[in-house]
C-alpha cells in the first residue's frame, strides 16, 4: 500500500468517526425539541431502538412514536436534556459500533436532576444518505448485567 493510499485510508476513518459522533450528538437536541421524525431519520428504515426493560421500536414510525408518546411528552413538559457521549467507535468497513453513556436530566421544579443514566451500544451502517443507526440498545446503569454487556464487560 502506498503512502498516499495509507493517508487516504486514515482520512476516511477519521471522517467516518466524526460523522458517527455527529450523528449521535444530534440525538439529544432532536429528542429535547420533540422533533420525532427528524430523530427517527437517524436510523435506517428498518432500524431498531431498544430501551432494555421498557420498549423496543422498529422502523421510523415506531421510533418517532417514542418521542411523540406520553412518556417522552411528559418528560419534555417538565423540561429535559439528553446528553450523550463521548463514545468509543470501532469501524468495520461500512459497519460500525459505538459504545458510551447517556444521561437524561429532568427539571424537578428546583433545578435539574439525573433522571436516567444509561449504557448505550449503537450499531451503524454507511448508507447513500451517510451513516445511520441500525440498532441502538440502551440500558440503565443500575447494577444489572444488561448495561455491562452493552459496554462490553459482563460480570
Amino acid at each position: 500500500m502506498s503512502e498516499l493510499e495509507i493517508l487516504d485510508r486514515r482520512l476516511r476513518q477519521l471522517e467516518d468517526r466524526e460523522a458517527i459522533r455527529e450523528l449521535i450528538a444530534r440525538y439529544g437536541p432532536l429528542a429535547d425539541a420533540g422533533m420525532a421524525n427528524e430523530l427517527a431519520a437517524l436510523w435506517t428504515e428498518d432500524g431498531i431502538y431498544e430501551i432494555v426493560g421498557f420498549s423496543k421500536a422498529v422502523g421510523h414510525a415506531e421510533i418517532a412514536g417514542l418521542i411523540d408518546g406520553p412518556v417522552h411528552q411528559a418528560l419534555m413538559a417538565d423540561g429535559c436534556a439528553h446528553l450523550l457521549g463521548p463514545v468509543s467507535i470501532a469501524l468495520h468497513g461500512d459497519e460500525a459500533e459505538a459504545r458510551g453513556h447517556s444521561v437524561v436530566f429532568r427539571h424537578d421544579g428546583e433545578g435539574f436532576a439525573a433522571h436516567r443514566v444509561s449504557a448505550n451500544r449503537w450499531s451503524l451502517r454507511r448508507t447513500p444518505q451517510g451513516w445511520r443507526v441500525t440498532h441502538r440498545a440502551n440500558a440503565l446503569l443500575d447494577g444489572t448485567e444488561a448495561a455491562r454487556l452493552l459496554l462490553g464487560r459482563a460480570s
